[in-house]
């Protein structure tokens, strides 16, 4: 016998899919939701939809975004002689709240990582190397690619697997100074932290 009424116990299932969320949280948010007025329950629910239906990878840099190219990809204003590689969209977040960096982006969307069995090949890797030449880069010659993947033993392995591949192509790489907690993801570090481990980065 099912302990809830099936389409709250199949409510419970779908949250317990989320990463982070077990039984408890699951049926917290479960009953969170039963609580909440209809209206509000549609929109949640049409979010969920649109972002499915509307996101899409950036084809330049592999954003997330509902236009493409993307807002940095496209904008006018930003230094096209320079990309920092990231490991997720939410790193991109982080950088930009230094609001110090004014160049591109190129998200690869994970690290490399044995365990997890996730290799060069499960990375949004390739399309970085076509960026480098002015003729894809609307003339401009990338000048400089900052390594900026979190500083895990993950993130470095990237981070110089990527240095690797770049340097036989006479472009400078440099790497986000480690004042950063070892283990942590760009995420959650502060905007200070972040900014100073920008203007530190070192050329590796």
């Amino acid at each position: 016998m099912l302990e809830y009424a099936e389409p709250v116990a199949r409510l419970i299932d779908e949250f317990k899919k989320l990463p982070g969320i077990g039984q408890k949280n699951a049926q917290r948010l479960a009953f969170f939701i039963l609580r909440r007025p209809k209206a509000d329950v549609e929109r949640f629910a049409k979010s969920l939809l649109e972002v499915k239906e509307k996101i899409v990878f950036c084809s330049v840099c592999n954003n997330l975004t509902d236009v493409d190219p993307c807002f940095y990809c496209s904008s006018p204003s930003r230094d096209r002689s320079m990309i920092c590689v990231v490991e997720e969209p939410y790193n991109l977040v982080a950088i930009e709240k230094t609001r110090s960096y004014k160049g591109l982006y190129h998200i690869l969307h994970g690290a490399l990582s044995p365990l997890r069995r996730i290799g060069p090949e499960d990375l949004k890797l390739a399309n970085l190397f076509p960026r480098l030449k002015p003729e894809n880069n609307k003339g401009v010659k990338v000048r400089e690619v900052i390594l900026a993947t979190n500083p895990t033993a993950e993130g470095e392995a990237t981070a110089h697997y990527i240095a690797g591949l770049l340097k036989p192509l006479g472009v400078k790489v440099t790497r986000i100074a480690m004042g950063m907690p070892v283990g942590s993801d760009l995420e959650f570090v502060d905007e200070v932290t972040m900014d100073k481990a920008l203007a530190n980065r070192h050329e590796i």
